[in-house]
């Protein structure tokens, strides 16, 4: 499964139509928010995941969507589960990333 890339205009759809739903939130001068890309494009794609949607979110160009998360830091990943925030966390690390997601596919 690819990346969505969101806004605000659509986040909340997006939340409301799929009951799981994990999101980077990134900024274009964030070094490791580049970094981390390929990861998170490769662990969309692990079957691992299958049934979690994973989403961009510019933390800069969309203030509603990372309120939803108190987006803090850079990269921020969060978790929803039937639109609702499971948790978030503030790094670049892949295994912190993917323990976020196995929690959240056992909800």
């Amino acid at each position: 499964m690819a990346v969505t890339l969101s806004t605000d205009a659509d986040f909340n759809t997006l939340l409301q139509n799929n009951p799981k739903v994990v999101v980077k939130y990134f900024a274009d001068w964030c070094g490791n928010c580049k970094l981390f890309a390929p990861k998170f494009r490769r662990m969309s794609e692990s079957p691992e995941f299958e049934g979690v949607l994973f989403v961009d979110v510019n933390a800069e160009t969309n203030p509603e969507a990372r309120k939803l998360a108190s987006v803090d830091n850079l990269p921020f990943f969060a978790t929803f589960n039937n639109g609702e925030l499971v948790e978030g966390s503030a790094t670049s690390l892949e295994p912190v990333v993917s323990t976020l997601i196995t929690n959240l596919k056992g909800k």
